[in-house]
């Protein structure tokens, strides 16, 4: 398996806090059967404005913690990589080394949780018609795909990726995502499956446990979400996209199927 959404190097964001948390972190991933990752720091969020991260940085990052691998003789390999947070500013990134994934042909694009600005998909498809292809970073877990999941094909039409955190899958990261998750894998609108790993306790490389979750709901396709899409990002290669034409019921969403859990308990 291949995970393209992380935070396992150390000290450079929320993510892991020592080169011992990202061992404990990258071993539990071996044992789960990924071999690969990138490592995505987070890029120009409001919460890390202090930091400045550099390609170079990373990459000196990664030498040094894959030595300590290799004295484990824990065999994964790590690619640097970022989460940008959205700005109006995507186009202007591009250049960066550190943005992109697949020689340049893809982004991962994360949001606030409670706000998506408006135009926002006028900048992502001016991204998509430059050569590079959105990735949409966890939808299930905005506020605003939870009151109207339907907007995820917004997203696909014009041209982005989905991907799904697998904490979410788990219910690890709250019933919404949970729910949402379900809808947006069973409808083939996720084309991704990550762990975004931040430490070794509660939010630690999970992508096994998913697929196998995930294979109940549709199958064998669960690996494509973890090996065949990630693999081809990673080679700056086509995804294909191709969800269910059928648009979800808004007397089924996301937060009536989470009241009616509650009266069901009660």
């Amino acid at each position: 398996m291949i995970d393209i959404h992380n935070h396992v190097l150390p000290k450079l964001d929320d993510g892991s806090k020592s080169i011992d948390m990202s061992i404990d972190m990258l071993e539990l991933a071996e044992n789960q059967g990924i071999t690969e990752v990138v490592s995505t720091v987070h890029y120009q969020h409001p919460k890390f404005d202090n930091l400045r991260i550099t390609y170079e940085k990373m990459l000196e990052r990664i030498y040094i913690l894959e030595k300590h691998l290799d004295k484990k003789s824990i065999g994964i390999k790590i690619h640097p990589g970022a989460e940008v947070y959205y700005y109006p500013n995507l186009l202007q990134l591009i250049e960066n080394p550190l943005i992109t994934m697949g020689n340049g042909k893809y982004m991962l694009v994360e949001f606030h949780p409670f706000h998506i600005p408006e135009g926002h998909k006028n900048e992502l498809f001016n991204l998509k018609m430059s050569g590079v292809t959105p990735i949409i970073a966890h939808p299930e877990r905005y506020k605003i795909i939870q009151n109207d999941i339907n907007k995820v094909l917004e997203w696909m039409d014009i041209g982005c990726l989905i991907q799904v955190d697998a904490g979410s899958v788990l219910g690890t990261l709250g019933s919404a995502a949970q729910i949402a998750s379900e809808i947006i894998i069973k409808n083939r609108w996720c084309q991704i499956l990550c762990s975004d790993a931040h430490d070794n306790r509660n939010r630690n490389f999970n992508l096994k446990d998913a697929v196998e979750l995930i294979e109940n709901w549709v199958g064998k396709n669960a690996y494509s979400l973890v090996y065949d899409n990630p693999k081809a990002v990673l080679s700056g290669e086509k995804v294909k996209i191709d969800p269910k034409d059928n648009i979800y019921s808004e007397e089924n969403n996301v937060w009536k199927k989470i009241m009616l859990k509650i009266s069901k308990l009660k």
